[in-house]
């Protein structure tokens, strides 16, 4: 029996990975997110088109992408996307980890992972967006060393922060 305390970072190339696992977890990130935002939804058949897409097939989504899984036995912790590498940057997107797995260092662990993966292929530095809201989530980013950085997004309320590699 795997002691639920117990989490691995799984990663495989997205085609690979539980892919209704995944959009599990991508679903109920979207749905929160829009919830935050004030456009709440009633499921994710309700997302916008783009968010849509990504819980229908993930693995069409993030191709290109690196996809992390934390899995606690055969349950979905969290997920976490790291952008393939461009102009030596990489970007962080879709970190979320379930509430009935928050406190157990899982969102570092993904970050962890993502930084190590990121370092191996030559990525230089690794960014994110965050919403100001998520004041939880910036000062995690922090303790990690990401800094707040010049915006590259158009989208109001959004932090940006980057570290190097």
């Amino acid at each position: 029996m795997t002691d639920s305390r117990e989490v691995a970072i799984v990663h495989l190339p997205v085609q690979h990975l539980p892919a209704d696992r995944l959009a599990g977890l991508l679903a109920a990130y979207h749905l929160r997110t829009q919830a935050e935002k004030g456009e709440a939804v009633a499921d994710a058949d309700a997302l916008p088109d783009r968010y849509r897409a990504e819980v229908r097939d993930p693995g069409a989504a993030f191709a290109d992408d690196t996809v992390l899984m934390a899995m606690s036995g055969d349950t979905a912790a969290g997920c976490l996307v790291l952008t393939a590498p461009a102009d030596g940057r990489s970007e962080i997107k879709r970190l979320w980890t379930d509430p009935a797995f928050r406190g157990r260092g899982i969102a570092s662990a993904l970050i962890g992972a993502a930084l190590a993966h990121a370092a191996e292929n030559g990525v230089g530095t690794v960014r994110l967006s965050v919403w100001e809201w998520r004041t939880g989530a910036i000062a995690l980013y922090e303790r990690l060393g990401f800094t707040i950085a010049s915006s590259w997004e158009t989208r109001e309320q959004l932090v940006c922060m980057e570290r190097a590699v």
